[in-house]
């Protein structure tokens, strides 16, 4: 435990932002998953909308790195066409 009161002061600062960052992230993994398992439904366009607009939140504020937000929109957009084309094979 830290005994600098600027350390305590960064260390609760840390945390909160550990804690909101977790939540973000857990929501984007959550968001993709909805978006590759709505296709074929009526509402398949606006889960891969609202999936790629939570990614691009997330790197605008920083919890990811705008690269990776970059290769995460690529590869969902990969799988849903994929998968799109599998569909329609089928």
């Amino acid at each position: 435990m830290a005994n600098i009161k600027s350390q305590i002061k960064r260390n609760k600062q840390n945390e909160k932002r550990r804690l909101r960052n977790k939540a973000v992230r857990s929501q984007l993994r959550t968001r993709i998953k909805q978006a590759e398992g709505s296709l074929g439904t009526e509402n398949a366009d606006a889960l891969v909308r609202t999936a790629i607009s939570k990614i691009d939140r997330a790197a605008s504020t920083g919890i990811i790195h705008k690269n990776a937000a970059a290769r995460r929109k690529s590869r969902l957009m990969k799988r849903i066409a994929r998968l799109a084309g599998a569909s329609t094979a089928a």
